[in-house]
């Protein structure tokens, strides 16, 4: 049952209530209009509490592990005793991991809670963690907008690690870096045959490169694959001026080589604060998210505009028929808002 009095939301995330951040994040997901109007009042409020975060994007090749290692990994925060970086005391202790997934692919189940946790037992009863799938709206554009919102309401809950995992194909490797601070790209030793078959502009997105499933007899492989992997980044542009990306093995069936990753995660994160560039790329992805969400705008109210929905039918079928040019068609389709709007 949804409040409509948003301050009930803004208290309860606030305080860490599992419960009211759960609703909070139904209500962000919502289509009906005035649960979005409710749904930005309370992302606004809870605003200035979000940020200080670190924010992890995850993508891979089909059967990389991507769920062990996300488990084993968010494990390993939520109960680490100390910290890599002694610098930082406000992260010396263990950390709230917020587990969030962008699913374009699911149009009709909308994503599944059940299968999320089923493949993460050990993550999803944890006391520290939260486990949560993005359900798609259909379009990519519309899971990208709730995972943002999402993120942020977790951030307000108190939620320190945000990860954002990527399950679909193609632009939601973009989608996914564009919201986050360390984009990692897991990968399986044989590098030869998965350099030939991932895209160049994946890698180009990567801050790090690990290569899971280096255990027993893999080992070898694994070690084998980082060479190739290290040679490749070397004729690729970096995504950022001041880190060139690491190549790291690991398994995360046996829990080995993840201090390393955070480790590395962390220096990362402190070199780009100590540059002033993770604020900078957090203004960027802030304005770009605006835009984004400008354009769904547009978008959604030219296709409820009652005129478009009167003569659209005939432009569309004219233009099929090779009667109208698109251009021409284009035009007159932009015409009819101009038209009403004065």
């Amino acid at each position: 049952m949804i409040v409509n009095d948003p301050k009930y939301y803004v208290q309860g995330v606030l305080e860490g209530n599992r419960r009211v951040l759960s609703k909070t994040i139904t209500l962000i997901e919502s289509a009906l209009p005035a649960h979005r109007e409710l749904a930005q009042r309370v992302v606004d409020e809870l605003l200035p509490h979000t940020g200080q975060s670190v924010r992890l994007g995850i993508t891979g090749v089909p059967g990389v592990g991507k769920s062990t290692f996300i488990e084993s990994f968010g494990m390993m925060l939520t109960r680490e005793k100390t910290h890599p970086l002694k610098k930082d005391a406000s992260l010396w202790r263990p950390h709230k991991v917020a587990v969030l997934t962008v699913d374009p692919s699911s149009t009709r189940s909308g994503g599944s809670v059940l299968a999320d946790k089923t493949r993460m037992e050990k993550l999803s009863v944890e006391e520290r963690a939260f486990i949560r799938p993005s359900p798609s709206g259909g379009t990519l554009g519309g899971v990208a907008r709730k995972t943002r919102e999402t993120m942020l309401a977790c951030e307000a809950a108190g939620f320190d690690v945000i990860i954002v995992e990527t399950v679909g194909v193609g632009q939601s490797e973009t989608t996914v870096a564009s919201m986050v601070d360390f984009f990692l790209v897991l990968m399986l030793a044989g590098a030869g045959d998965e350099l030939q078959g991932i895209k160049k502009g994946v890698l180009e997105l990567a801050d790090a490169i690990t290569i899971n499933k280096a255990d027993g007899d893999n080992v070898e492989k694994a070690e084998r694959a980082k060479r190739e992997y290290q040679s490749a980044l070397h004729l690729l542009r970096p995504s950022s001026p001041t880190w060139d990306p690491p190549v790291l093995t690991c398994s995360a069936l046996e829990t080995t080589g993840l201090d390393t990753l955070w480790r590395t995660i962390l220096d990362h994160r402190e070199r780009l604060l100590n540059t002033g560039e993770l604020e900078e790329r957090r203004k960027k992805q802030a304005l770009n998210w605006m835009w984004s969400l400008v354009e769904e705008g547009l978008r959604d109210r030219f296709h409820k505009h009652p005129e478009v929905k009167k003569r659209l039918p005939t432009i569309t079928r004219d233009v099929e028929k090779g009667e109208t040019a698109a251009t021409l068609a284009a035009i007159h389709l932009l015409g009819l808002l101009d038209n009403t709007s004065t």
